[in-house]
Parts: C-alpha cells; sequence; structure tokens
C-alpha cells in the first residue's frame, strides 16, 4: 500500500514572514507552507498575500523547492465568495498544495478548482488508518497526522495506505488534540480554528493550593528519530513556527539538515552538531512527545513554566521604559528580549537598542552583568517581572525590506509555446500555439537572394529564442520550406516584439477570461440567502452517559437520547430495542486502531439489532459503516459546520442531520440557515464546553477537585480510557432561548446531561428550565451573542 518511497524526506519550514521564508530557503528546506492574510491557523503572524505568494512559488520553483499555503481555519458563511476568490487566485498561480481543515475548503477546490493539491491539516484530528483511508477516498494528496500518534501507530497507518504522510518534528505542542480546543474561545471568543488562539494553556493555574502549569507542553523535538519517522512512513517532516522569527527558522532548519542529510556512520555527530543549533532557538524544554510510544513523562511538567526564550533574569529596578537587571546569559544590542509578568498576562517584547552597563554604553554585555536596557514601554514593566531572551541578532540578519527587494527582483514564471513559420512570397506568417490558444499572424517583409548562409530554422530560433522581456519561452520551432533569401536581422527582431507582444495579450486576456469565467461558476454555486429557514415541531435529544437512565425516554418532553457507544451501553443496549428510533449511539471523538476494530464490530451489532442512528465526531468514523444499509448518519459539532459548503460536503459523504458548531454566533447562525442545504440542523442548547481533549495525562490532578486559573475560573479535569478532557465548571447554556433558535429554523435541539445525570439535582433543573423556556443562572452563553473572532 505505500506509496515510493522519496530517496529522502521532505523537510518542511514554517514561513510566517518574508524574512523567515528566505532564511528557510537559506538554510535548505525543502518546502516551506505559509499563510495568507485571510484563512490562516496563525493570524497573528505576519502572511502573505496572494502576489507574494506567486513570486515566492516562483523563486522556490527555481530553486527545486515548493510552497504550500494554509488555508486551515473554520469559515464562516458569508466569507464565502472570499474564500472562491482565493482558490481561484491560488490554482492560477499553480500553488503545490494547500492544506486545510473546514470541509468548505475540500469541496469548493474539488468542484471548481481541481488543479490544486490538497493535505489535510492536523487541525482535521486524523489520527487512525480509517481517517487517512477517508481522506484518501475524498481525493486528498496528503494527510497530516495528529501529534499524538507513536512510531509504531505511525507505521500501522502507513501499511494501509498510499497517501503521502506528513508529521511534525519540531516545535510548539497543543495539549489539546488539534482542532479541539475550544479553551481560548470560551474565555473570550477568540477561536483557535479561526487561528486566533490567546494561548490560555500557557498560564499558570492552581490544584488544591498547588500552583503549576498544569495544561502547558514543552516543545517537541525528534532530531534524534529522523530516520524511524522514516521508515514508519512519514515522507514530509515539518517544522512548527509561523509565528516565529527568521533566526528561529534559519537555525531549526540549518538544525535538521544537518542531521537528514550526514550519512549513517556521522549521523551521531551531525545530530549532536544540530542539537547545539536548536539551542538557540529559544524553545521551551525538549520532549519526543508521543513518538516513542507510551505515556510521555515530559511533555507536560506543571513545574515548568510555559514560556519560551531563554530566561536571563528577574527586573530588579524599573525608571520609566528602563529595566535594570543581572542577566544569566550574553545579551547583544540588535537581541529581542520579552518582559514577561508574574501573573502570567501577554508579555511585551522589544528589540534592544542600547545596553548600559553602569554609565557606559556598551555592544554587548557578558553573563554575570548588571545591566541596565532602556526601552519605548513606560510604566509597562513591574519589579519582579521575568526577562527573556526570544531571538539574537547572531543569526539570519536579511531585512524585510532587503527579503521584499529580493522577491521584488524575482522574474516571473514563463509559457512555453509552439511557433510554426512560413515565408510566401514577401509575407513572413507566425502560429504560435500556447496552452488553450492559437494565433496566426503575417508580417510584410523584404527579402534578399543569398547565395551564403540563407534563412533556416536554426536562424529562426536564434531570434525567436529570446522572449524580449516577456514571459514566454520557445519549446520548438518548425517551418515550411524555406526560399534561399535574407531577411534583414533588425526586421526580424522587430516582427518577433510585435509579435510576443501580441502573443503575452492574447494569452494574458484568455487566460484572465477563463479564470473569471471559473470565478464566476463557482461563486453563482454558492448558495443563495434566501428567507430564514422554516422550523418544524421542536425536538428535544437529550445526551446522557449512562444507558440505565434511558428511561428518561419516558418523559413526554424528551423526544430522543444521545448515548455514546462504550462496552457498557452497549451490553445493555436489548432493553432499548423497542425505542430504537429514538437512539442516538455518539462514537468518541479518538478511536486508536485496535479501538477502531472493536468500534466497528459494535457498530455492526447495533446495527443487526435495528438501531440505525449514529452520530459521528471524527472523520475516521465514516468508514465504520460501509456497507451498512438504512444507516442515519448525524455529526456532530466536532465535525465543523460553520458554513453551508460545509454541510453540503457532510451530505455528500452520507449524513442526513448535522450538528452545528458550539462556538458559533447568533449572527452567523442566521446566515447559514438562510441556505437551504437540504439537511436538517441540530444546535446544543446546553452542555459542559469540553475546554481541552488530550492524551496527555495530568498526574496527580483528579475530578474531585477543580484546576482554577489566576481569576477564579473552575475547571473539571477528568480521565477516561486514556482521553484527558478538561472542561469548564460553567455550563453553556442557551435555554431561554428555544424560540429564537427555532425563529433560526433550527427545530432539533440538544441539552448534554452527560456531565450530570438527567435524574441528579441539576440534571432535573436543567430539564425544567427546557420545558419551561426559561434561562438557567450561572451559565455561559458562549459565543452566542458576542462575534466568534
Amino acid at each position: 500500500m505505500s506509496p515510493v518511497k522519496p530517496a529522502k524526506p521532505e523537510l518542511l519550514a514554517p514561513a510566517g514572514s518574508l524574512e523567515a521564508f528566505f532564511a528557510a530557503m537559506e538554510a535548505g528546506a525543502d518546502a516551506v507552507y505559509c499563510g495568507l492574510k485571510e484563512f490562516s491557523a496563525r493570524a497573528k503572524a505576519k502572511n502573505m498575500t496572494l502576489a507574494e505568494v506567486e513570486k515566492m512559488s516562483t523563486y522556490a520553483h527555481q530553486l527545486g523547492r515548493k510552497v504550500y499555503v494554509t488555508l486551515n481555519t473554520l469559515v464562516k458563511e458569508n466569507e464565502l465568495p472570499q474564500l472562491v476568490e482565493t482558490l481561484s487566485g491560488l490554482e492560477a498561480i499553480g500553488s503545490d498544495g494547500v492544506i486545510l481543515q473546514d470541509l468548505a475548503v475540500w469541496r469548493l477546490a474539488r468542484e471548481h478548482f481541481p488543479k490544486i493539491p490538497l493535505h489535510s491539516s492536523t487541525q482535521m484530528t486524523v489520527h487512525n488508518a480509517a481517517g487517512v483511508k477517508m481522506l484518501e477516498r475524498m481525493g486528498f494528496s496528503r494527510g497530516v497526522l495528529a501529534r499524538e500518534l507513536s512510531l509504531a501507530e505511525i507505521a500501522a497507518i502507513r501499511s494501509q495506505t498510499s497517501l503521502e504522510l506528513e508529521h511534525f518534528i519540531h516545535g510548539a505542542l497543543c495539549f489539546s488534540f488539534s482542532g479541539q480546543c475550544y479553551f481560548s474561545s470560551f474565555l473570550g471568543g477568540k477561536s483557535g480554528n479561526r487561528g486566533r488562539c490567546a494561548q490560555p494553556c500557557r498560564r499558570r493555574h492552581s490544584y488544591r493550593g498547588d500552583e503549576g502549569y498544569y495544561f502547558s507542553t514543552n516543545d517537541l523535538s525528534a532530531i534524534d528519530l529522523l530516520p524511524e519517522l522514516a521508515e514508519a512512513g512519514v515522507i514530509s517532516f515539518k517544522i512548527e513556527g509561523r509565528m516565529k522569527s527568521a533566526e528561529y527558522v534559519s537555525n531549526v532548519v540549518s538544525a535538521y539538515r544537518k542531521a537528514l542529510d550526514a550519512p549513517p556512520q556521522k549521523r551521531k555527530e551531525a545530530v549532536q552538531q544540530g542539537k547545539e543549533l536548536l539551542k538557540l532557538s529559544f524553545g521551551r524544554l525538549p520532549t519526543k512527545g508521543f513518538l516513542p510510544g507510551g505515556v510521555p513523562t515530559d511533555i507536560a511538567i506543571p513545574s515548568v513554566k510555559g514560556s519560551t526564550g531563554r530566561f536571563l533574569g528577574e527586573v530588579a529596578t524599573v525608571r520609566g521604559g528602563e529595566i535594570a537587571f543581572k542577566t544569566k546569559d550574553k545579551i547583544h544590542v540588535g537581541d529581542r528580549l520579552r518582559i514577561q509578568p508574574k501573573s502570567d498576562k501577554a508579555g511585551t517584547a522589544f528589540t534592544v537598542k542600547e545596553l548600559r552597563l553602569g554609565e557606559r554604553t556598551v555592544k554587548v554585555v557578558s553573563a554575570g552583568a548588571y545591566v541596565s536596557v532602556p526601552s519605548t514601554f513606560k510604566g509597562v514593566f513591574k519589579v519582579g517581572d521575568g526577562v527573556f531572551k526570544v531571538s539574537s541578532e547572531q543569526a539570519f540578519t536579511m531585512s524585510e525590506a532587503a527579503c521584499r527587494r529580493k522577491l521584488d527582483a524575482v522574474a516571473p514564471n514563463t509559457t512555453a509555446f509552439q511557433i510554426h513559420v512560413e515565408l510566401a512570397e514577401d509575407l513572413l506568417q507566425l502560429r504560435a500555439t500556447l496552452p488553450g490558444l492559437e494565433l496566426e499572424q503575417s508580417y510584410p517583409v523584404t527579402s534578399y537572394p543569398a547565395s551564403d548562409s540563407p534563412l533556416s530554422a536554426d536562424t529562426l530560433r536564434g531570434v525567436f529564442g529570446r522572449s524580449g522581456g516577456e514571459p514566454l519561452t520557445l519549446e520548438s520551432l518548425t517551418t515550411g520550406e524555406l526560399p534561399p533569401v535574407i531577411i534583414p536581422p533588425s526586421r526580424l527582431k522587430e516582427i518577433r516584439r510585435e509579435f510576443f507582444r501580441d502573443l503575452a495579450q492574447a494569452f494574458g486576456h484568455q487566460q484572465r477570461s477563463a479564470r473569471q469565467q471559473q470565478l464566476d461558476q463557482a461563486l453563482a454555486a454558492l448558495l443563495p440567502a434566501g428567507t430564514q429557514r422554516q422550523a418544524g415541531k421542536r425536538e428535544l435529544t437529550l445526551a446522557i452517559r449512562d444507558g440505565r437512565d434511558s428511561h428518561i425516554l419516558n418523559d413526554p418532553a424528551v423526544d430522543r437520547i444521545s448515548l455514546p457507544l462504550t462496552a457498557n451501553n452497549l451490553q445493555g443496549c436489548a432493553g432499548l430495542v423497542r425505542r430504537q428510533q429514538q437512539v442516538i449511539w455518539d462514537l468518541p471523538l479518538i478511536l486508536f486502531d485496535p479501538q477502531w476494530q472493536e468500534m466497528r464490530n459494535g457498530v455492526r451489532q447495533l446495527h443487526q439489532r435495528g438501531f440505525r442512528n449514529f452520530r459521528l465526531n471524527n472523520l475516521g468514523h465514516f468508514p465504520l459503516f460501509d456497507g451498512l444499509e438504512g444507516v442515519q448518519l448525524l455529526t456532530s459539532y466536532r465535525l465543523f459546520s460553520l458554513n453551508s459548503q460545509a454541510v453540503l460536503a457532510w451530505q455528500e459523504l452520507g449524513a442526513v442531520e448535522t450538528m452545528l458548531y458550539l462556538e458559533d454566533d447568533r449572527n452567523n447562525l442566521r446566515e447559514l440557515t438562510r441556505r437551504d442545504t437540504g439537511v436538517e440542523p441540530s444546535l446544543t442548547v446546553y452542555s459542559a464546553v469540553p475546554l481541552i481533549t488530550s492524551r496527555i495525562p495530568i498526574k496527580g490532578v483528579r475530578a474531585d477537585s477543580p484546576v482554577l486559573s489566576d481569576r477564579g475560573d473552575a475547571y473539571r479535569v477528568e480521565a477516561r480510557a486514556g482521553i484527558t478532557q478538561i472542561s469548564a465548571e460553567t455550563d453553556f447554556s442557551l435555554l431561554g432561548q428555544q424560540n429564537e433558535i427555532q425563529q433560526l429554523g433550527i427545530s432539533r435541539m440538544q441539552v448534554d446531561l452527560s456531565h450530570l445525570g438527567p435524574f441528579s439535582p441539576r440534571g432535573k433543573a436543567v430539564l425544567e428550565a427546557w420545558k419551561r423556556g426559561q434561562e438557567l443562572p450561572g451559565t455561559s452563553r458562549f459565543n452566542f451573542e458576542q462575534e466568534m473572532e
């Protein structure tokens, strides 16, 4: 099943800025990935314009390298036209690939821009062979695997698919499975799935009075495992860091280039040299993560602060914007420092313009010196704040202006053409052929008999082989029978200039016209905004954890129950057969390959008993139902439905009902439900919000006592079947908004009591609030009333 292995895996580097792009190229990256100003999961990076990406791609292609573009955020309904225009532009420039999370991107690219290679983002939480095979079925050319996999698990996936596999080898890790974190969004509407994560996981929390960085991970560093990763079937080694400096990119790419290029007998020495370079990247403590197998003990250490950078000391005195401290490391003018307050709020970074030792101004200070550093930030710093060095002027030093000049000097791509030449009497007839275009023109010429060196195909190739500045390249030239004459070279050059100008203009017009037609068709295919969808009778689905509580179906207010498909609930399913149409079996988000096969057996057992309704939480769930007839597949909010194109994509994959996105806001829900997708929408109106879903255990932290933030927010930590889930103790509730939600055209609503139980005092109070249409105090409306950024 495996594809042909490349001689050497691709080294893929981040390019969050032009400086980082050229740093990656100079350090030897085989490819880079970058974001555009829109639809990038690193919205705070500088990111690129389409014109810059085109020139970057041209530059990279001239070196035999590649540029991939990240469109890996969730897309709101009103952003779909802009997404279409972006995809059109990327196809026009011949993009090497697009990395995506939202299936709207997949559907629009597949339908209208099929020349763009599609890569699944790690945000899609693809973590098993079924998920990768599903990507293959959908036409993806590459899958970026979840970072929670071991080498053995990656190898098992590779043995079952021929899809290209990409995996991270270095950089920041998320505590949560990528794509499944709502922490930042819940606290302030800044969604990680929209590229605006505020990183609350890096902050200090407390558990039973013990303070620590419970949700902050160390940085991945797999430089010791590159041969094993290649053997496991990974063909692209990805470095994280689109928010990082050009210096970081230069050091990290150089380190891994050394390790990858070293012959086996010198690899140990090269890895050691690489590790010395990595020390200059100012990252967190290194970990191999889950790659070696087992539960890593060094991936998240509560006692270790989550800040990046080399710790230099603590601020001893503050005078205006000037700080003084004893430094633990050398500092140069040009280094970049970050001053980090003890409150764990965002730090303040600045570039060192001046260093003072007493009354002297110096260019460099040594470790152990008591140094004063002026800045423009008056009234910001406090005694005791931490000082970190986050980059050094010692490495990549090309300025942004210099990078821009270098990019502007890149020659545009040329188009190959064929030309046929005839000379009939006093007319030189030219017929050029390009992709989708043929241009024929005649030019009057004066010719003279030639006894020596008459006009020939070689002479004409010499003339027409020069483009004269037009983006054209002669591929081949043919001629009719040429008489033994001479045409003055000046006239041939004049004809070439005129013909090439007309040819370039005609081809440009043809390309623009074809692109505009394609763009118009794609825009016209978007669903128009109609009147608000008409909702039917309001229906309540109650999500519960234990099948023993299924008699809640006797309550006339409850139309359906959603029950997790666990071994215990499967064992007790016989008592539910008579009410099978009212039961939705909810599949677990994370199913590693051995569990997936067990789940397949469970699904078939339920199908044989007559159950037909199943809720899917991951792309790898769809193959569970191959060959089963009559099933009703429902997608959960874990399968992102933020726009009508994503809903249509899930419908094409077999879903009959789609749960709209938990993070969504009122305005986008209204725009989405004004589009007639033909798919029944549902919406969660009460739930505990799973802020983080992780494979990382938190040693010593249990569900019996909450973890508290520095501002008093409380979080439950539960570990079950190898998965850690951190939930807000403040539940999400839209109870009291049922009428408004129904006016949006949504009649199917879910109340999730799986964390409470329907017969607990709190569970009963929630159900009563549903029946009365009353709000519940002490709950959060999440992003419903504030816009999700």
